[in-house]
């Protein structure tokens, strides 16, 4: 039949069979509920996996622009950009338009919008939402804000200068974020104690850490801040940096450019480029091993290793879960040759589902759970709280925060975890109680939700009863390897999920996090 497109502010009550609101606009109230087009997060994420080879190979095409590596979107990085989010609901209405009911699609998003309108079957019948102001507004707050981090960069490696002059040369090297679980006692966040397995070893903080962590984790003597082999000067000119695709035709394209354009993320990976290679041209390391994810940023750090004849060495430290389209070279717009020398897989499901990506079998080996060194063992109890693992993404946490309030107010209770790399407030009621401990800390639960994060993997392999959140509108990361298939719930299920919740089949951890070869590590790191 065909898609009527409205926005929310007068959709029209009649004339279609049903109706859905795309892309986080909010529900008309006039609409009636059950109206509503069901089962709506289970059809998007299936258009999502369907869209994959779409976004890869428009990736590759925005990869060809020089200032593409300052960018998410390019890079797969279905973490952090919504492209792949948005060519879903492209899906999606592509098939409503071919099916034989009249579905009302309610669009406020500019860009979206003017897109959908341009696809065949979709009948618009409101006026274009504004776009002038909307971009001029995020394109001033993109300015502002890339003008402030420049100035707060060349501050800060004015302060962090003497890092770069005490770091030593020709040493193997760990380039790592400041993650708060990281100390100066030989502990990292994503390599464990392998500072103290190899005493040549020296570590990098990239430069998400301000000076005061840095100083913090560098007190060991071993640990320096890339900050401090950046150059003032052209950190005050960073304001300039920003992705400007060649694709400016296509409004998804346009508006991923705006989106990211409205932060300072472009300065931030310009200027981690620039004081990595500033770091390789002083300190000449003779290999650099990193948390991969084949990020823009890191492709253009392995390309300035090879050349300079630096070993490149990637650790998948975490779970390579699926739609992490970004550890993919398909997007790479110079395929495999941007990859690291080697990649480090934590298990061998990992190495596989790498394999499955396309990575290729030579340069990929098995080399243990540095991070992880055991699982998570709190007693199962009926009558325990529920441990609800927050994600990295502010609104999915919004929404698994409002989807427990019900419940708890009905009895249930429940502790609340937020994300160690972008800490949530937790406001305590009756049933809710944040904690700072980690799910392995914990005495008692009775069930595990999780949503985007590898607690939810951790809980599984420890044999405790988990539930992985459906949030609306959004179709985040599932962590779970090939072969393991755990219940989900949205809001609305969230209950009657829990209620019936049984532990998880066995899985063998070691498939998952093999144990650490600390001397294969060794090894590499001294190649």
């Amino acid at each position: 039949m065909t898609v009527l497109l409205s926005r929310s502010a007068r959709p029209p009550k009649s004339g279609f069979d049903r109706w859905c609101a795309v892309a986080g606009a909010p529900e008309p109230g006039a609409l009636h509920p059950a109206m509503k087009v069901l089962d709506l997060a289970a059809k998007l994420e299936s258009a999502y996996d369907a869209s994959v080879e779409e976004w890869w190979s428009l990736a590759q095409a925005l990869g060809q622009e020089a200032s593409s590596v300052l960018a998410h979107t390019p890079a797969c990085a279905a973490n952090i950009s919504d492209f792949g989010l948005m060519l879903a609901w492209t899906r999606l209405i592509d098939e409503w338009a071919a099916s034989n009911e009249t579905v009302l699609a309610i669009c406020d998003d500019p860009w979206l919008f003017r897109h959908l309108a341009q696809r065949q079957g979709v009948n618009r019948i409101a006026s274009y939402p504004p776009l002038l102001l909307a971009e001029t507004r995020l394109r001033l707050r993109g300015l502002m804000a890339r003008l402030a981090a420049g100035r707060r960069f060349a501050s800060w490696a004015r302060r962090l200068r003497t890092h770069s002059q005490s770091c030593p040369k020709d040493r193997p090297a760990l380039l790592v974020y400041a993650h708060p679980a990281s100390n100066a006692e030989g502990n990292d966040a994503y390599f464990g104690k392998l500072m103290a397995e190899v005493p040549d070893l020296v570590r990098l903080i990239h430069v998400d850490g301000t000076p005061e962590k840095a100083e913090i984790l560098c007190a060991d003597g071993r640990s320096f801040s890339l900050h401090g082999f950046g150059d003032p000067a052209f950190a005050r000119r960073l304001w300039k940096f920003q992705w400007q695709p060649v694709i400016a035709d296509n409004w998804l394209v346009r508006r991923a450019a705006v989106q990211e354009g409205s932060t300072a993320q472009s300065v931030a990976i310009a200027w981690q480029i620039h004081c990595v290679v500033a770091w390789m041209d002083k300190a000449k390391p003779k290999t650099i091993a990193w948390p991969w994810e084949n990020h823009s940023w890191e492709r253009a750090m392995v390309r300035a290793a090879k050349a300079r004849r630096i070993q490149a060495v990637g650790y998948q430290h975490a779970t390579v879960g699926w739609r992490e389209w970004n550890y993919a070279p398909h997007s790479n717009p110079d395929g495999s040759a941007s990859l690291p020398d080697s990649i480090l897989a934590v298990g061998p499901s990992d190495l596989a589902r790498l394999m499955r990506y396309g990575c290729p079998r030579h340069i990929l080996s098995v080399g243990g759970a540095l991070r992880f060194p055991k699982l998570p063992a709190p007693r199962l109890e009926a009558k325990a709280p529920v441990f609800v693992a927050l994600p990295f993404d502010a609104d999915i946490s919004i929404q698994m925060l409002n989807a427990i309030r019900p419940l708890a107010a009905d009895g249930y209770r429940f502790l609340v975890k937020d994300h160690p790399m972008n800490p949530f407030q937790i406001t305590p009621q009756p049933g809710i109680d944040p904690t700072g401990q980690r799910l392995g800390d914990i005495d008692a639960v009775s069930g595990v939700l999780y949503c985007l994060t590898t607690v939810g993997l951790e809980a599984v392999l420890a044999g405790l009863p988990t539930l992985r959140f459906i949030p609306e509108g959004k179709v985040p990361v599932d962590v779970m390897p090939d072969g393991v298939s755990i219940p989900a719930a949205d809001a609305r299920s969230l209950k009657r999920e829990l209620e019936q919740l049984t532990p998880p089949p066995v899985i063998d951890a070691a498939q998952i996090f093999a144990p650490a070869n600390l001397e294969y590590w060794a090894k590499v790191l001294s190649a």
